[in-house]
């Protein structure tokens, strides 16, 4: 069988394609079967969670695999990142799930289906005057700091309740919910608490301003298990997908 060099590291540099997507395949299955249990755990519907793959660590070669395995929802932390994997596998719904300068809205909204982290109203503003002027609103998420860790960005959560007058004004973008990072534990409950207030803060934004915000990006490869139980509509996971499969740890 033919075998090529597909961006992985050393020790794996001699998977072959088929190789490749047999270990995508089991790995996308067992990450399906903890969504699904989750979701029954909590009584909800399947079809109400995303996954988001988090592509930032692999090659555009491997993350068009995940995309032909059925990974439609593909994940990218820098705008650069985006553009270069948007233009090599278009056929993907891509997210910006990292931050984004206002100097590179122009290049990155047009290529994402959602941006989940909208850190400040200067950027929300920003977004808003490139959605008016382009007569098509852009879909956002409000990234809000529930963990309170000062190295994290994104708005205070006592913040988002004075701005539902605003958001429910604009018209150049649509906010479709709200993001949050929990802080690692080993023990991934100790996140609920995390999740379970970012669930709380929309539906009372829901109430205040009749928005619907049908979104929360939440969960990530430690703790997803937990976010869905808490209402999470978007799972962001890369390390349990791809770790090994890329030049650093997902």
């Amino acid at each position: 069988m033919h075998r090529q060099e597909i961006g992985l590291p050393h020790f794996l540099i001699r998977m072959t394609e088929s190789e490749l997507r047999t270990v995508l395949t089991d790995r996308f299955a067992a990450v399906e079967q903890r969504i699904a249990a989750a979701c029954a755990r909590a009584g909800r519907d399947r079809a109400g969670v995303t996954l988001v793959a988090a592509t930032k660590t692999v090659s555009p070669q491997v993350a068009a695999v995940a995309l032909e395995l059925g990974a439609r929802d593909l994940g990218e932390s820098r705008p650069q990142e985006l553009w270069k994997k948007a233009d090599a596998i278009p056929a993907a719904r891509w997210h910006l799930i990292g931050h984004l300068q206002r100097n590179k809205i122009d290049r990155t909204a047009p290529l994402a289906a959602l941006i989940h982290s909208v850190d400040s109203v200067r950027l929300l503003d920003a977004l808003d005057a490139f959605g008016r002027a382009r007569k098509l609103p852009v879909p956002v998420l409000l990234e809000v700091n529930c963990s309170r860790e000062p190295a994290k960005g994104g708005f205070a959560p006592a913040d988002i309740p004075p701005l539902g007058e605003k958001l429910a004004a604009l018209t150049g973008v649509t906010v479709g919910g709200f993001m949050t990072m929990a802080a690692y534990h080993d023990d991934p409950s100790l996140c609920r608490p995390t999740f379970a207030e970012l669930r709380t803060l929309r539906d009372s934004l829901r109430v205040a301003t009749g928005l619907a915000l049908p979104h929360l990006s939440m969960g990530m490869s430690n703790d997803f298990e937990v976010a869905i139980e808490e209402g999470a509509t978007l799972v962001r996971i890369g390390t349990t997908l791809f770790e090994g499969l890329g030049d650093e740890a997902a």
